[in-house]
């Protein structure tokens, strides 16, 4: 029951961490930073991401001992409704705004954020909630998983809502308003993992389908949305600290892996933890 309690404890944490301490950094950042900034937190945010789901979360799903032609189709589902979820403007993964360094015509944030700035929002709420959820089947899983994908999630969050506040600020939200809208949505991320929690404790088997869909939106959104405009810089200066920075954050979760950790999470008993754990 300890481990249990622990596991609560664990996620509420992470999505603490993944959903409002993101927002706060995100804010601070969108009030100072510059522009160009936010494209490095981009190329590490996708080696963070790729690394998550191709080195943790799709091994950990495999190793659960369910049919892999199943879960290759859960993979193949979760890619294509993220596709028709981002088609319906249900998410949203706002990194573009003027002075990004891409060309934009002026007044392209008021049109934007006038014309969807609420859908904005509403995506941010609902992508949190699922993050919460992610997150929740990633500890229940593993307490390594969970915590790979909680930095994998919060390094995607921060450049991802840097992007939602200048485009907010430049349609003319107040500071504070952004800021409070934001921080609302965000709220949602901790509710879906005490969801999660209670939700995926009780259906244990759904795990691994979960760790799958985490996984394809890992992927989706780093293939279809952030290495895209990484192509947009297309000199050798501009190059090389990309790549740099997707390598920083494939070591980042190269080296988390590499630590001791036990698979079959903390629902398992101590027989299995101790069978299981290893270096």
């Amino acid at each position: 029951m300890m481990g249990v309690h622990a596991s609560f404890f664990w996620i509420l944490l992470a999505t603490v961490f993944s959903s409002v301490i993101s927002i706060t950094i995100a804010a601070f950042f969108a009030f100072r930073i510059r522009p160009g900034m936010i494209e490095r937190m981009v190329s590490l945010s996708v080696g963070v991401m790729l690394s998550t789901a191709l080195l943790h979360a799709l091994p950990e799903a495999f190793q659960s001992g369910l049919s892999p032609s199943k879960l290759f189709a859960t993979l193949l589902a979760g890619l294509l409704a993220f596709f028709v979820l981002e088609k319906c403007a249900i998410i949203r993964h706002s990194h573009h705004h003027e002075g990004d360094g891409h060309p934009h015509e002026e007044g392209h944030d008021q049109r934007e954020a006038g014309s969807t700035g609420w859908m904005i929002l509403l995506g941010d709420g609902f992508h949190n909630l699922t993050d919460g959820l992610i997150i929740s089947a990633a500890f229940l899983a593993d307490t390594y998983v969970g915590i790979v994908t909680a930095i994998a999630i919060f390094a995607h969050e921060i450049p991802q809502e840097i992007g939602d506040f200048i485009v907010l600020l430049n349609a003319g939200f107040s500071r504070k308003r952004a800021y409070c809208f934001n921080l609302l949505c965000s709220g949602l991320g901790i509710a879906g993992g005490i969801i999660g929690y209670y939700l995926l404790g009780e259906t244990q088997w759904m795990i691994p389908y979960v760790l799958v869909l985490a996984s394809a939106g890992f992927l989706y959104i780093s293939v279809s949305d952030l290495m895209p405009q990484m192509q947009r810089r297309t000199s050798l200066r501009e190059t090389i600290p990309q790549i740099g920075l997707i390598a920083c954050g494939i070591l980042l979760i190269l080296a988390l892996r590499s630590l001791p950790h036990c698979h079959g999470g903390p629902a398992a008993s101590d027989g299995q933890r101790a069978f299981f754990c290893h270096s």
